[in-house]
């Protein structure tokens, strides 16, 4: 009997220790906006609307620590949009996979990390690390030059701030510098120039933060890279930097994105971007960024884009923040509604 009960202890004892070891995790955001809106070349429209800062989603991710330093784990994101409650940031007719955010696996150690599937392209981090409006589609004005230009002919990104089929391994910090490196297989015999690679470096010390990132790609918008034409070449490199003097956070970013098409070039874009986060409360902060982008078009004529946001952000808790944003967007390659504003209040929270 006494062995019987030491058994069933050391089990339990065992099973308990084995839990300890793994974690699975739900998290996610809803984030919903009421606002006029008008970027230029549009009409304007009102709407109810989901992501007005950051993009609705959801997800699955865990870890399992496999002893001496090493530890396995997987991440399963998806978008939607909370005002339809549709699966995606768009319809899938368009190319977009379920799991759109996330959908692969890492081991990572003292080496750093590798990760396997669906995760973040070069472009993403930097871009929404390095403007006070972070990672909104709606309302960030570098967000929206380097993904948002009405067109993927006029794009500064070479491809979406996700990458499928890819390898990325992550370098340990070295005196705060991280670096990415990105791999993403074509997949498609006989097209070895499908395979889009590219490379990021962040710094954060104290008040001081930099960040670069180079990438190449196959094609201007790739879930998937089945579009790849041959010929076909998109390259994107931006520098950035920011600086929190307490009273202020200041914003920079420089970079240029180059296109081809046939082996010749099509389009050469310069953009750089400014911004400001103002503390005004313990909970609240004015926002305020400006984006430019200057486009060369080899067959056509040139045009400037120039966005500009002013926004106000207060948390009313560590999950829940309300904010309100006026913008003023202008394209001078529309022959009419060069320009719009628009005007959003929404509520984001985190689970």
């Amino acid at each position: 009997m006494k062995k019987t009960l030491i058994a069933f202890g050391v089990a339990v004892t065992c099973m308990g220790a084995a839990q300890a070891q793994s974690s699975v995790q739900l998290s996610g955001l809803v984030d919903m906006y009421a606002g006029s809106m008008k970027l230029a070349g549009n009409d304007r429209t009102s709407e109810l609307g989901s992501g007005g800062m950051t993009t609705s989603w959801w997800g699955v991710n865990g870890t399992e620590d496999l002893g001496n330093g090493l530890k396995a784990g997987f991440a399963l994101g998806a978008f939607f949009r909370a005002d339809t409650g549709t699966p995606g940031r768009f319809d899938q007719a368009f190319g977009e996979t379920f799991f759109a955010r996330d959908a692969n696996v890492s081991l990572s150690g003292g080496f750093g990390s590798l990760k396997l599937g669906r995760s973040m392209a070069p472009n993403f981090l930097p871009t929404i690390v390095f403007n006070p409006f972070g990672d909104s589609f709606t309302v960030s004005p570098l967000v929206l030059h380097a993904n948002m230009n009405n067109s993927a002919d006029y794009k500064t990104t070479a491809s979406d701030t996700g990458w499928s089929n890819q390898i990325t391994y992550t370098t340990p910090s070295f005196g705060g510098v991280t670096a990415n490196i990105h791999y993403q297989f074509g997949e498609q015999a006989g097209k070895t120039g499908a395979n889009n690679i590219g490379v990021n470096v962040l710094y954060f010390g104290g008040p001081l933060a930099l960040t670069a990132f180079y990438e190449t790609a196959g094609l201007l918008n790739n879930p998937t890279p089945t579009n790849y034409v041959a010929g076909t070449k998109n390259s994107n490199w931006m520098l950035g930097g920011s600086y929190d003097f307490g009273a202020a956070k200041l914003y920079a970013t420089y970079g240029a994105s180059d296109k081809e098409v046939a082996n010749a070039k099509k389009l050469d874009q310069k953009t750089y971007s400014l911004g400001l986060d103002v503390p005004v409360t313990k909970a609240g902060t004015v926002k305020l960024a400006y984006a430019h982008t200057k486009t060369d078009w080899v067959v056509g004529s040139d045009f400037k884009r120039q966005t500009a946001s002013l926004g106000y952000d207060h948390y009313l808790s560590k999950r829940t923040d309300a904010y309100a944003v006026a913008m003023y967007d202008k394209d001078d390659r529309f022959a009419a509604n060069k320009s719009g504003t628009s005007v959003a209040v929404g509520i984001r929270h985190r689970f």
